[in-house]
């Protein structure tokens, strides 16, 4: 998965390998294996470089989750091996989970190595549930309002953008796409309780709320891959699409002006002063970030 990522930002198989200190027939022979278990091309090689096919663009960003996943739990893992004085519980809503919060436990860890952190990924509800039942420390939302018991400060600040397939018939519009169209659309929606569903909700109120969904998942990534497939439109975080509009994966559907689809991403904390330990230390970090 590294060789893979690494191709995809270098463009040359020969460089990735000697990025990863081995062979390029030991590359092209990972390569080979890995598109042989999964079944599909992952790489497309010529005289001039190698990219990586739709099916590999798709497939190394999941490879990149895993890695930052496998990264943090690598840290979680010293952290446990260490000093058992220190420990932190995080929950954070999907995009936040995703998108942020691995660089800043990474950060913290660098301050903080005998820290042990857990993270609880949900949603915005379930997120401020675990708050305020004690079962967090410190947790991060997305929905448009402060769960009442908590305090909060505002970590970022997100946009909600309308992507499709380049097939899709909206990505070759000449005209901004009216909210009421938006509204009637059936879209692929996360699920209710998600921040990004409260916007959504809350924008499209005036126009009789967002018609029944093509599909309803409980993870942007489920989202955004259905998405890619051609399955639908959907409305998902700037942050959680970005590379793939960048790529063409995905178009972005411009909208007429007056839907308010931007929000503030929150740290959330039981109500009081701010918190306390490796909670205070994170919640600073991602104040500066």
């Amino acid at each position: 998965m590294e060789l893979l990522l690494a191709v995809a930002r270098l463009g040359s198989l020969g460089r990735a390998a000697r990025e990863l200190g081995i062979s390029q027939p030991a590359a092209s022979g990972r390569l080979r294996a890995l598109e042989t278990r999964l079944g599909v091309a992952l790489v497309r090689r010529s005289p001039g470089g190698s990219r990586l096919t739709d099916e590999g663009a798709l497939v190394s960003e999941w490879a990149r989750r895993v890695l930052e996943a496998a990264e943090a739990f690598d840290a979680g893992a010293r952290a446990l091996r260490g000093r058992r004085d220190s420990r932190l519980r995080v929950a954070a809503s999907m995009t936040v989970a995703e998108y942020l919060l691995p660089n800043w436990l990474i950060a913290l860890h660098a301050r903080r190595p005998g820290t042990a952190v857990s993270l609880a990924a949900g949603n915005s509800v379930t997120v401020a549930r675990l708050v305020t039942e004690g079962e967090a420390d410190l947790g991060f939302v997305e929905g448009l309002d402060v769960p009442p018991g908590l305090g909060s400060a505002v970590v970022a600040r997100d946009r909600l953008l309308v992507v499709t397939a380049p097939g899709h018939p909206w990505a070759r519009r000449r005209r901004p796409l009216p909210p009421a169209e938006l509204a009637a659309a059936a879209l692929i929606l996360r699920e209710a309780g998600s921040g990004t569903r409260q916007v959504l909700d809350a924008a499209l109120a005036p126009y009789g709320g967002p018609a029944a969904p093509l599909l309803e998942l409980a993870s942007t990534t489920a989202v955004k891959a259905a998405t890619v497939s051609g399955a639908g439109p959907a409305v998902l975080s700037e942050l959680a699409v970005a590379e793939e509009v960048a790529a063409g994966r995905l178009a972005e559907i411009p909208l007429a002006p007056g839907l308010p689809l931007t929000r503030a991403l929150r740290a959330v904390w039981p109500a009081g002063p701010q918190p306390a330990g490796p909670a205070r230390e994170l919640l600073a970090l991602t104040l500066s970030a």
